[in-house]
């Protein structure tokens, strides 16, 4: 009578008698020394605010009843808006990015003199801070293209009469 071997026989061996080997190591040899590592993780987050097509900025500043543009007239502004009520921007002046809050208010970011708005046509970048508002002369805009200008001043737009 003859047997035949398996050919997984013997790493199924070394499977089952692995353990008890590395158990059985002299009680009195070293433990191997610790390995340490350090790992950082770095979080990135960014919010978009996209740039509002000139159709659609036009057709939401027209007023109801002569159907003519609304010209906007500034007022004062609180010195930070909260970032997740920002909503859409538009762009009419040098220097000036006209943001959309809460669907229907609007204000007027001016921004330091040697900003140029051309940057932001294809929308601004904010970058999140932990008290989740966006504040004047403190946080600054960034174009898609990596430029970057602070904000001056914030003002109230509000319909002239």
């Amino acid at each position: 009578m003859t047997f035949a071997v398996s050919p997984r026989l013997p790493p199924l061996v070394l499977a089952l008698v692995a353990p008890l080997a590395v158990s059985a190591r002299a009680p009195d040899a070293p433990p191997p020394p610790a390995r340490w590592a350090q790992v950082t993780i770095h979080e990135r987050l960014i919010i978009r605010i996209p740039r509002m097509p000139r159709g659609a900025a036009a057709a939401s500043a027209m007023s109801a009843r002569a159907f003519s543009p609304v010209t906007w007239e500034e007022r004062k502004a609180p010195r930070c808006v909260t970032m997740t009520a920002i909503t859409g921007a538009m762009l009419d002046r040098e220097g000036e990015v006209d943001l959309v809050v809460e669907g229907t208010k609007r204000v007027r970011a001016k921004l330091n003199d040697d900003c140029p708005t051309l940057d932001f046509y294809s929308g601004l970048y904010l970058k999140p801070t932990g008290d989740g508002k966006m504040c004047a002369r403190r946080d600054s805009i960034r174009s898609r293209s990596g430029a970057r200008c602070t904000i001056a001043a914030f003002r109230t737009l509000v319909p002239k009469r």
